[in-house]
């Protein structure tokens, strides 16, 4: 009977340690089948401005090497190799506490779109960041900074976008398209392929066409891309003529490449735009390159872009930027930055600051 009693025990014992182990099994199961993060960047520095043709001013300001920004991403395992991914994203001013990188710029300004991932590529719907936008970061070694990156300032902050100083020279469109249809190939021996289409949710067909197709190659350190983008308004359909009298349409195409050592990487890019106004039309070409290089577990960057217009305002401009950026951990570095910028015709610009950036 004492027997009988201890093996009934010790078979609900065991019978209560496997119903314990699967339902951690099935918890664990559930919490790899979906995922949500919260993530972003806090960038600010302080330090002194001038734009071209302009006067100095002192400044603390938000975005040094980086747009600050926030936002919340998951994916959901569908199973047979789908997933579902969502990512709601949005810049802010932490020198202000005003969310945008600008006065008017919508709350979730940096992406926000739901897709599905499958064998055969992901397709995202939504705002999403413009592809050119994403490549001239990637092959640029101040990334997507407006404040000390030549190949970005040059390119973002033109046509009307600062109107602090004249210029035709830019890329309209924003770094971010909404109403947008994305497709992303997976990756095979290093290529990968990117296309999209943004719709003006308008009626008027040709005022409202946004597309862009992008493909890149990886190899060992070095990487090379290409892309090629159309636009036909800048935020809303119709809406050139704020930036230029009679505008009607840009094509832009850009090819870049990258090359990284044990102690250094080089970039360059090579962008060239075409303009479409009304009785006539002027193009753009713009070189630019840099470098980074390790210092200890610290970095030196420099960067220099060169564009002229031919048949617009017939200008050239010219930008440089020397910077060293130090790790205080994984997350928080320290910088210090300098840019010179000067514009035919105007006196010199020059950006000079320090700063502190933190990812979280």
């Amino acid at each position: 009977m004492l027997m009988e009693r201890t093996c009934l025990v010790t078979l609900k014992r065991m019978s209560c340690i496997a119903a314990t182990t699967g339902l951690m099994t099935v918890a664990t199961q559930v919490h790899a089948q979906s995922s949500v993060q919260l993530y972003g960047i806090i960038d600010t520095w302080a330090g002194a401005q001038r734009a071209p043709g302009k006067s100095l001013s002192w400044q603390e300001g938000g975005g040094g090497l980086s747009t600050s920004f926030w936002g919340f991403g998951g994916k959901e395992d569908l199973g047979n190799g789908y997933k579902t991914i969502f990512a709601i994203e949005g810049f802010f001013r932490p020198q202000n506490g005003a969310y945008g990188s600008f006065n008017g710029d919508p709350m979730f300004s940096r992406n926000a779109y739901v897709g599905l991932t499958t064998l055969a590529g992901t397709l995202t719907l939504g705002r999403q960041s413009s592809l050119l936008y994403l490549q001239a970061c990637q092959f640029n070694p101040f990334y997507a900074s407006f404040t000390f990156s030549p190949t970005i300032v040059q390119m973002y902050a033109g046509l009307g976008t600062y109107p602090s100083y004249k210029t035709d020279q830019g890329i309209i469109g924003g770094t971010a398209w909404s109403n947008a249809v994305q497709y992303a190939s997976p990756e095979l021996y290093g290529l990968s392929g990117h296309a999209m289409y943004a719709f003006g949710n308008g009626s008027t067909g040709n005022g409202s066409k946004q597309y862009s197709v992008q493909a890149s190659y990886r190899n060992g350190g070095f990487a090379a891309g290409g892309v090629y983008q159309y636009a036909n308004f800048n935020s809303t359909a119709g809406d050139l003529n704020g930036l230029l009298k009679g505008f009607q349409s840009q094509s832009a195409a850009q090819l870049a490449a990258s090359y990284e050592f044990s102690f250094a990487k080089l970039y360059g890019e090579y962008l060239y735009t075409s303009d479409s106004v009304i009785n006539h039309g002027f193009h753009v070409n713009m070189f630019d390159g840099g470098l980074s290089i390790a210092v200890g577990t610290s970095r030196i960057l420099a960067s220099y872009a060169y564009s002229r217009d031919a048949g617009g305002l017939d200008q050239t401009r010219q930008t440089a930027t020397l910077a060293y950026d130090y790790p205080l951990s994984k997350r928080t570095d320290v910088y210090a930055a300098y840019m010179y910028d000067r514009i035919t015709g105007m006196s010199s610009g020059e950006t000079a600051g320090v700063g502190i950036r933190s990812r979280f």
